[in-house]
């Protein structure tokens, strides 16, 4: 149990945050479409990214394949890091923060694997549906749709929301760093602790 109930969070999250991607798939069927929630600055607005964030895309081919490949390795270097962490009885709160950030990139990942095929959200000229399909954002705080100099990489010379529409993986990884940064003292500072303790241990001995 010592680890077990972080993973949990971890496959409770992949679990939201497909449900809430399908519900929108099926409830809105026709991308762009959108419905207010809060006036007309925070809506659902039904949208698919085709590559990273802000819809940043690797070239060529197999770019979309390689970038899942990448995430597939970094979720198995993050399930690690957490049982490592775990193992070293590191503050619970960043053992919740690291659950919860391999659960948001894995929702994405079950995304760009499996929906070229299960819900036909292919990459534009993708040569295979498997790890070519589109990832389902539907938050969006309209706020601003801010101009991006045409010398900016990637994004230069277009439109662009002052905050890009989201779903819930983004939102779980997104905060939980977020957490990580603000109390990164506190998660880190019994180690630090221990660490100051042996080694003024070990002075102590050879002197």
């Amino acid at each position: 149990m010592k680890y077990t109930k972080y993973y949990l969070l971890t496959i409770a999250l992949i679990l939201i945050d497909q449900v809430i991607k399908l519900a929108t798939y099926y409830h809105f069927q026709i991308e762009g479409n959108y419905q207010p929630v809060f006036g007309d600055w925070f809506k659902l607005y039904y949208i698919t990214n085709p590559g990273m964030a802000f819809g940043i895309e690797l070239g060529g081919s197999y770019g979309k394949i390689a970038l899942s490949v990448f995430r597939l390795f970094a979720m198995g270097g993050i399930a690690w890091y957490l049982y490592a962490l775990a193992k070293r009885n590191m503050h619970p709160g960043l053992l919740w923060c690291v659950a919860a950030i391999l659960g948001g990139a894995m929702g994405n990942v079950v995304d760009s694997t499996f929906y070229g095929v299960t819900l036909d959200l292919v990459a534009e000229g993708a040569p295979t549906p498997w790890f070519h399909g589109k990832v389902i954002d539907m938050f969006y705080f309209d706020i601003c749709n801010c101009y991006i100099p045409s010398w900016v990489p990637f994004l230069g010379g277009d439109y662009y929301p002052l905050w890009p529409i989201f779903n819930f993986a983004d939102a779980s990884i997104f905060v939980s760093v977020c957490i990580i940064l603000i109390y990164q003292k506190k998660f880190f500072a019994e180690k630090e602790e221990e660490k100051n303790v042996e080694k003024e241990s070990g002075l102590a001995e050879n002197s």
